[in-house]
């Protein structure tokens, strides 16, 4: 029987605990980092029902002793730099796969450092005295139940899963704390019964397949038993990348496309060029009203890179989604992904403007030159540095597809 030796560390509220650590004055109240909109909220303000991706007015309105704050980016990054050193003290088989958050095996560090719950209570204690810092762990045989350990354990808590006590620990618990698991899928368990991972467990695969279709069944039902053979994965590429913008209620006229679309292309492109690759599928996501989301995708001949290309290729994939479904008059959302990453530049003949576009950007700041439609559209609603880490943690978290994730920062 395999042991329990897998842990997730997650860091609770990190932004908001970041803030608090900066400035005690803030310890024990209602904080949130943005303004217009909820980049991220403290324990306290949860309570409230505040939670990231919403308007300031309404966070305001839900807890009337909110205290919004800007946010200390470079400070999320070395605090969270600083986690992982402490991580590594204790193994080399660390996955992380966000800015404040990872996985661990210590199979081979029980010789040095004790049994696997010691160690988890180790870097609790570390993090604390030594950052000032709140963090989650999880241990148990997987890395799925792991994660799931760790959320049942915030905030600032510890729980340990052992070898032959999966199924009793598992099945009592929401189904929503399944990764993989949002508030469409939950409905749709809900209206069926199916309201614990016990009650998912139970369900005929068949059943299961047939309500959330073959793919996504098979690996929510597996992991309703703890089936997840993922080793920790101590190097990874990026399968995908991508970035999505919450619009509020517009009206998608050809406007408000390109310059939307034109922003996250920009941005996207970006790092495909940091990172030397580019990709031959491009994947639009538009949300409706109702929250309802349809995609479409296009794979091209060769590589793309370039920013004017995969702006171009993004409309004409969002309006081809419009134009499917007439009815609605209003979007929510956008989001790009780039997929069938490779290495390399391609043969674009605009290469040579984004290469000068990129360097003038590295010498002066992302803001010193862009396309006019882009730089004027009031992007400064989100923090590029917020972007470009929450954009860094989707990455290391190797997400499929950014364009049909969870999280939105505008």
């Amino acid at each position: 029987m395999a042991r329990a030796t897998i842990l997730h560390a997650d860091l609770d509220a990190f932004y908001a605990s970041v803030e608090q650590l900066l400035d005690p004055a803030l310890l024990g109240r209602p904080i949130a980092v943005g303004g217009g909109v909820v980049l991220a909220a403290s324990y306290e303000a949860k309570r409230a029902g505040v939670r990231s991706g919403i308007p300031g007015w309404r966070a305001r309105r839900l807890c009337p002793d909110l205290t919004f704050v800007g946010g200390h980016f470079s400070e999320y990054q070395r605090l969270g730099d600083a986690v992982m050193d402490v991580l590594g003290d204790y193994t080399p088989w660390i996955e992380r796969i966000s800015i404040d958050e990872a996985f661990l095996d210590v199979a081979g560090s029980v010789h040095l450092f004790g049994e696997p719950a010691e160690m988890a209570a180790a870097i609790r204690r570390r993090v604390r005295d030594e950052l000032g810092l709140p963090i989650s762990v999880g241990v148990a045989t997987t890395k799925h139940l792991a994660k799931v350990a760790s959320q049942v354990a915030k905030p600032d808590g510890l729980v340990v899963v052992d070898a032959g006590e999966e199924r009793a620990f598992l099945d009592p618990l929401p189904v929503e704390l399944l990764w993989g698991v949002g508030p469409k899928t939950r409905g749709r368990l809900d209206q069926q019964g199916i309201r614990t991972i016990g009650d998912l467990a139970a369900a005929s695969p068949e059943r299961v397949e047939a309500l959330l279709g073959s793919a996504t069944g098979a690996k929510l039902g597996a992991l309703a038993v703890n089936a997840d053979p993922r080793p920790i994965e101590t190097s990874r590429r990026s399968r995908s990348m991508g970035a999505q913008s919450a619009l509020g209620r517009r009206v998608p006229s050809t406007r408000l496309l390109r310059t939307e679309l034109g922003f996250l292309a920009d941005r996207v492109a970006t790092r495909l060029r940091a990172s030397r690759q580019a990709g031959r599928t491009v994947t639009v996501r538009v949300r409706f009203r109702d929250l309802r989301s349809v995609t479409r995708a296009e794979t091209v001949a060769e590589p793309l890179s370039t920013t004017h290309a995969l702006a171009d290729l993004s409309v004409r994939l969002a309006r081809k989604a419009l134009a499917d479904h007439p009815e609605e008059r209003e979007i929510t959302l956008l989001a790009i992904s780039v997929s069938k990453l490779a290495e390399g530049s391609p043969p674009e003949t605009l290469r040579a403007l984004d290469d000068a576009v990129d360097a003038v950007r590295a010498k002066f700041g992302r803001g010193a030159v862009g396309n006019a439609s882009v730089v004027f559209r009031g992007a400064g609603r989100v923090p590029d540095a917020f972007r470009e880490l929450a954009e860094a943690g989707a990455e290391l978290a190797g997400d499929e597809d950014p364009a049909s994730g969870h999280q939105s920062l505008d």
